[in-house]
């Protein structure tokens, strides 16, 4: 990509009504745009971003044998009054519309309920399972207060996974390998370090959900850490019953504020039985289908990783998930500049290497600004020192460490690949 031809732009100031780093650092370096509180549009540079997440999530979801679908966003009320679920007293977050024969109808918070009632008509034997379906799909929920950027939004993407399972052993297997998948999404987005397995409430599901929790100030959550073991514990779980199952102590215990990244949850059999999804055993005895539920907000890990990476001096992406992996620099208007940098641009592509090349007539001021604001990794310059040394101007970014080298062309292309 040229930024020349890029539609958006940074901008010199980070909006004024948001209150949110993650909002304030997107909208101002051009990946986002604001439609109202807890909406959010993703420009060329967010999207890629977000797709790259969306990407890695899938490759996990798919390794543990996942299967990916697409389900509606518009439900029927029908389907919801048979778990008790369509009130807004039982969910308070629900976007609700008329068709126009004025039949009822509600923007999906969640997909429980259509999944299960779909793989009624699927699963018939102990031989269809176990199985996972997952979905990449847009939510929709009316959230009272939506002051955290794209980490709460009233619409967003979401990946949900649903697990359909014939004993709890099965169950509880499934259970530890989606836990060790999402560990590697939250390592391969850069911020496995800083994520915990956290123990939360299980709600009318089980004694326990399992939240996977990211230590930020940003955080409207507070956690509990045992950082022998690795594990966290939500701030409403905090009690003898829980320590004593755990077997920490709890002075051994640091409180942090923490953003909830993903949540992985036992459903038991509460929708199978309310819907009728139910299979045969070997005997031949009709069982109801043991489910769970696994989320992940895309926008909302997004953001988190935003929040973490900020610093004072401008931002910086995990390589996994940059825009593109180099910002190629050109800096001056001379002719000698001009074609080192077409041909690096050239170059860069030819050997598969994602580039963003600031071929602008701007000051060097400008575009190392906005190379901050950006945040892409590897940031390539060209000018005329460059092209007197026969080589490029090569920053590591993500290594704070490192300082400025130049290359050769051919010798950064060989890393870089």
């Amino acid at each position: 990509m040229r930024q020349s031809q890029l539609f958006s732009k940074t901008r010199k100031n980070a909006p004024a009504d948001e209150v949110a780093k993650n909002a304030q650092l997107l909208i101002q370096a051009g990946f986002i745009h604001k439609e109202m509180a807890g909406v959010y549009a993703y420009l060329p540079l967010g999207l890629r971003v977000r797709n790259k997440i969306e990407e890695i999530i899938r490759e996990e979801m798919n390794a543990v044998g996942g299967q990916e679908v697409e389900l509606t966003a518009l439900q029927r009320e029908e389907l919801w009054q048979r778990t008790d679920r369509w009130s807004d007293e039982s969910i308070d977050v629900w976007f609700k519309t008329k068709l126009k024969n004025d039949t009822e109808v509600g923007l999906a918070t969640t997909h429980e309920e259509p999944l299960t009632e779909l793989l009624t008509q699927h699963i018939n034997s102990y031989r269809d399972m176990p199985l996972a379906v997952y979905q990449f799909q847009t939510k929709f929920r009316n959230e009272l207060r939506s002051k955290s950027g794209i980490m709460r939004g009233r619409e967003f993407l979401m990946k949900d996974l649903y697990s359909f399972c014939r004993t709890q052993d099965e169950h509880d297997d499934f259970y530890a390998e989606m836990k060790s998948a999402y560990e590697r999404v939250f390592r391969r987005v850069g911020i496995g370090e800083d994520t915990f397995y956290t123990y939360a409430d299980g709600g009318s599901f089980s004694d326990y959900s399992h939240e996977f929790q990211t230590v930020s100030d940003a955080g409207e959550d507070t956690i509990y850490i045992d950082d022998d073991s690795g594990i966290a514990i939500n701030k409403e779980m905090l009690n003898e019953s829980t320590l004593k199952e755990l077997d920490v102590e709890r002075e051994d215990l640091r409180e942090a504020r923490a953003i909830e990244v993903g949540n992985i949850f036992p459903l038991g059999t509460k929708f199978s039985d309310a819907l009728g999804l139910v299979f045969k055993n070997e005997d031949g005895e009709e069982k109801p289908v043991i489910m769970g539920s696994y989320g992940i907000g895309v926008g909302r890990l997004m953001g988190t990783i935003v929040e973490i990476m900020a610093a004072e001096d401008g931002f910086i992406w995990p390589e996994n998930i940059a825009p593109f992996r180099v910002h190629l620099l050109a800096l001056g208007g001379s002719d000698d500049v001009r074609q080192a940098a077409d041909g690096a641009y050239e170059a860069l592509q030819s050997s598969g290497i994602e580039v963003l090349y600031d071929d602008r007539d701007a000051s060097p001021g400008e575009k190392f600004g906005d190379s901050d604001l950006i945040g892409i990794p590897t940031q390539i310059v060209i000018g005329n020192q460059t092209i007197n040394k026969d080589g490029v101007e090569v920053t590591n970014r993500l290594d704070k460490d490192s300082t400025s080298e130049i290359l050769p062309l051919s010798e950064v292309i060989n890393s870089l690949s």
